[in-house]
């Protein structure tokens, strides 16, 4: 890994375009705000992708100089390239982290990661959310309270079709009575993987202070770490390393 954590934000950029609602929330693209708020930080450096880019502006260039990807996507996950979520799937299985939000739960790449359906039950009425801490020694939690709140969210409710995860950092109260696993955390290969919840496109919750810093703190949780195995698609005969005679 580079000095800095490189994070490449990749967000369809499809709602921004078409609906001036979302386009007044983030004039930017939901991709322009999160890199603002990471970019910001001395040890990050971001930089954007977009789904209408060759290649989803995710060449094997980019995901190479890649430490953490930011995955967000809601109404074009089947216009996403199969050969393009190979290319990302085994950049997470060979260390790259993988951090998808809110409706990504649904892409292409996150259903191959978790090899579920990860369908849920959801409600747009615009109900306060309450966030609580699950696993208050994660490093995703760091810094944080018992709990947080967004006044205006989309409702995600169980039951929430995924893998048992890793570590439940995050689990969320709704004003309608749902509850639900908001922020779920999986090793895949050499890869991390973090799924959070929050970040509805008509809903500025990526402005919010609490919102950026769990972002923050998933993207260091998921950067690389220097280790062995570098390219775990390989499976090599292996030479012993002790000689040894095998004897009937």
């Amino acid at each position: 890994m580079a000095d800095k954590i490189r994070v490449t934000v990749w967000n369809e950029y499809r709602h921004e375009k078409t609906d001036q609602a979302v386009a007044e929330v983030y004039p930017e693209g939901i991709h322009g705000q999160i890199a603002s708020f990471l970019g910001a930080e001395a040890d990050i450096v971001t930089r954007t992708a977009t789904l209408d880019e060759p290649e989803h502006g995710l060449t094997q260039e980019v995901l190479d100089n890649t430490d953490v990807l930011i995955w967000w996507g809601h109404m074009a996950h089947h216009e996403v390239q199969d050969e393009i979520v190979d290319r990302v799937q085994r950049r997470v299985l060979n260390g790259m982290g993988l951090i998808v939000l809110h409706s990504g739960h649904l892409s292409k790449i996150f259903r191959r990661m978790m090899g579920t359906f990860c369908t849920l039950k959801w409600r747009e009425a615009g109900e306060r959310e309450r966030l609580w801490v699950t696993d208050p020694s994660h490093p995703i939690a760091a810094g944080l309270g018992e709990f947080f709140e967004i006044p205006h969210v989309e409702m995600y409710g169980e039951f929430f079709d995924i893998p048992t995860p890793d570590a439940t950092v995050f689990t969320s109260w709704f004003q309608g009575g749902e509850v639900f696993r908001s922020g779920v955390a999986y090793h895949r290969g050499k890869g991390k993987v973090f799924y959070f919840r929050p970040g509805h496109e008509t809903f500025p919750i990526f402005f919010q202070a609490e919102v950026q810093h769990v972002i923050k703190n998933a993207v260091r949780w998921a950067a690389p770490v220097n280790g062995p195995y570098n390219d775990l698609g390989r499976a090599p005969n292996y030479k012993a390393n002790e000689t040894f005679e095998v004897t009937d």
